[in-house]
């Protein structure tokens, strides 16, 4: 009987729980570090501990991109991966006004899950591009051209309509540049590190300098074995909402404390 040898490196879920540790230490920055901030505190010495914590933060919505495109790759269904990334973002909606923006509801910014739902959209349809009407049936070079040219318009005019709506629309976390990131990460799959690298530099080029440090990501993902690990299937999706209204009750908490 042929012995099976486990692949040995780091599973998705071991990627995601980093990723989900480092967004909580951006956050905590974001919320709690910079109200201390805001109120004199710390000084110097707590706003250089900030921008650090910022910068480890900038790890984690690659990483969440990366693990978009690989469970688009394997999901059993699209739509209901879909369905569920929207619920959540709704879901999410008021957590994240409350931790970031300091208000119940407000429509100038929007969570990341709106972002990582139009970058999965706009994968989905990039895919169905490539898989409908294959273009080596067509009858005549002329027609392999105009099919080809036709494509990839249509392809160009899709990425860029839900960039649109990320930056401008629904003003998302990232915006244009997240679903660049995702899209990217999806056309460069083949090579993984290629991919990651290139979107982060994209996300460095447009929402700042800062975000290259999620380029330090390239150490664990080199280790991915491509295995799913421990099923995490709704931590990230509960974590979220739930540790953003965490973070702004301590907030609020400890505002009252400082007015006392």
């Amino acid at each position: 009987m042929e012995k099976v040898i486990a692949k040995s490196g780091i599973s998705g879920s071991t990627l995601k729980l980093i990723a989900i540790f480092t967004m909580l230490i951006d956050h905590i920055a974001a919320t709690v570090i910079l109200q201390m901030i805001n109120n004199g505190i710390g000084g110097q010495t707590l706003i250089d501990i900030y921008w650090v914590m910022r910068s480890i933060g900038r790890m984690a919505f690659p990483v969440f991109c990366f693990l978009l495109v690989e469970g688009f790759k394997y999901t059993h269904s699209r739509e209901k991966y879909a369905a569920r990334m929207f619920i959540f973002a709704l879901i999410s909606e008021i957590p994240f006004d409350l931790a970031i923006n300091n208000t119940v509801l407000e429509f100038k910014s929007n969570n990341v899950f709106f972002t990582l739902l139009l970058g999965l959209l706009a994968i989905t349809v990039l895919d169905w591009l490539k898989s409908v009407d294959k273009i080596e049936k067509a009858s005549s070079a002329v027609k392999w051209f105009f099919v080809t040219l036709i494509r990839c318009i249509v392809m160009v005019s899709v990425v860029l309509v839900m960039m649109i709506i990320a930056e401008f629309v629904l003003c998302c976390d990232y915006g244009a540049a997240g679903v660049g990131c995702i899209v990217m990460m999806y056309l460069l799959s083949s090579n993984r590190d290629v991919a990651f690298a290139v979107a982060v530099i994209l996300l460095g080029l447009f929402s700042g300098t800062i975000e290259f440090f999620a380029l330090f990501m390239l150490i664990p993902l080199r280790y991915y074995n491509g295995k799913r690990g421990i099923s995490l299937k709704y931590v990230f999706y509960a974590f979220y909402p739930v540790h953003l209204f965490v973070l702004y009750l301590i907030c609020r908490l400890a505002m009252a404390a400082v007015h006392t």
